[in-house]
């Protein structure tokens, strides 16, 4: 079997979930794990832009042409957009600020549901990459149906919190709207993040997860850890800040879970 390009959606409508963190975390793990990996930030925070590059140059990326808003706009090819990160096998394509216009930029377009999936087409054709790993807004619409028609598996991040479960059901509820739309994106499982094990409520969140039928949930559990805040701060992956943190040792695991589960669906 050739070398083929899976592409991953981190995706939550519900805020605070860890999902640019998740998305950032293993796609770094990904690629310390020797796989060619392209990280794209559809969220006009950019939060995994800054997860990767200082606030200075993710500004410079939000002022200029070379971002996602641009490409998704003019329905570019998306291999020009790409820039290296600090890290060996580490590409992104940077957010900004206008993509909270992207559903109006959609709406008159026709076939507007798969226009980053014909925006990708060359680089996932070129199987340059063996993972792209595209972190959605927290919202439902027009832009995160774009991105679910564009991969292959979705990864939903969920806070071990008394909060956390609010909104999944609407999540899953999307997700089967999409699939009318493009059959492919499947739920690959549900990572429980911000678990605080001496607090009831995060093992509550776990067995109520655990308690969905057709829904896995990874067993790799990214657990509280000051270290990923300042990982933030300083604009780098956790692992990269400091390999013995707790949290990148959890989120190098996941990154192998996540290969397991593709190997698995390939296999069938």
């Amino acid at each position: 079997m050739g070398k083929k390009t899976t592409a991953i959606a981190f995706a939550n409508n519900k805020g605070g979930s860890g999902k640019t963190t998740t998305c950032a975390n293993v796609g770094y793990s990904l690629s310390l794990l020797g796989r060619k990996v392209l990280l794209i930030d559809g969220d006009m925070q950019m939060n995994l832009s800054l997860s990767f590059f200082p606030e200075e140059r993710v500004l410079d990326f939000a002022a200029g042409d070379k971002n996602l808003y641009y490409a998704v706009k003019k329905q570019e090819d998306l291999t020009d957009y790409v820039i290296a990160s600090p890290y060996t096998n580490l590409d992104v394509i940077p957010s900004s600020v206008l993509m909270s216009g992207i559903e109006y930029e959609l709406f008159a377009k026709g076939q507007r549901e798969f226009i980053l999936k014909n925006c990708l087409a060359k680089i996932r054709e070129s199987c340059v990459y063996d993972y792209i790993l595209i972190d959605a807004p927290p919202t439902l619409g027009g832009w995160v149906t774009n991105i679910l028609c564009a991969v292959d598996g979705v990864i939903l991040p969920v806070e071990a919190s008394p909060w956390g479960l609010f909104g999944v059901a609407n999540m899953f509820e999307f997700l089967d709207g999409v699939k009318k739309l493009a059959p492919k994106p499947a739920l690959l499982g549900i990572v429980v993040t911000k678990m605080d094990s001496r607090k009831n409520y995060g093992k509550q969140t776990l067995e109520a997860l655990r308690r969905f039928e057709e829904v896995s949930v990874f067993s790799t559990i990214i657990r509280v850890d000051s270290e990923i805040e300042w990982a933030q701060d300083n604009s780098k992956p956790v692992y990269a800040y400091k390999r013995n943190a707790r949290s990148a040792g959890e989120y190098l695991e996941l990154a192998k879970e996540v290969e397991e589960y593709v190997h698995r669906r390939r296999q069938h």
